[in-house]
């Protein structure tokens, strides 16, 4: 198994292989919503805004995940990690653990300084992630699961609080994503 990052030439790939992973756990309707996001964060957000990185076994993807940039008028350099995809042939092995892991350090080598995501806490405990308010660091919208809120810094073992609204890219600009 090899970690890399994204390359353009193979979102279709990446696109189809989001689509099938959450049609299969969620249903039809959240394949297609992940997908026309997946689609939209790598076509339309500025290469300084996103990191990508797949998961390869014999030269198939068989994972994914994405990261983009979260601003914030403080000036934090940080990142929202979403969507996370592992073929569903390939789950509870994981391999979601390792890209991700795999993800952050690239982005911890680029100067990133704190990696938010909007998830399970069960799962992102596992890869460090700690469940935040919006007292903390608030959300680009009003959160539908506010316990979802979760954030890592990457270079100290505390979360300090940002100040100030956040923005996200506008693949995410989405009220009903959040």
């Amino acid at each position: 198994m090899e970690f890399l990052p994204f390359e353009s030439s193979k979102s279709e790939e990446i696109n189809k292989l989001f689509i099938k992973v959450f049609s299969d756990s969620e249903g039809q309707t959240e394949g297609e919503l992940i997908g026309n996001l997946t689609y939209d964060i790598m076509s339309s957000t500025d290469a300084q805004d996103l990191y990508g990185f797949v998961a390869t076994e014999n030269d198939q993807i068989i994972g994914s995940i994405l990261f983009t940039r979260l601003t914030f008028q403080s000036g934090v350099n940080a990142f929202l990690l979403s969507p996370v995809a592992v073929s569903s042939s390939y789950q509870r092995k994981g391999i979601g653990q390792k890209l991700i892991n795999f993800g952050i350090n690239q982005l911890k080598e680029n100067g990133v300084r704190i990696v938010f995501t909007y998830g399970d806490l069960n799962f992102y405990s596992k890869v460090g992630f700690k469940s935040i308010t919006e007292q903390t660091a608030k959300a680009p919208f009003k959160l539908q699961y506010p316990e979802g809120w979760l954030a890592q810094s990457l270079f100290s073992d505390e979360i300090e609080p940002i100040a100030g609204d956040s923005s996200c890219v506008e693949a995410f600009n989405k009220p009903e994503i959040w």
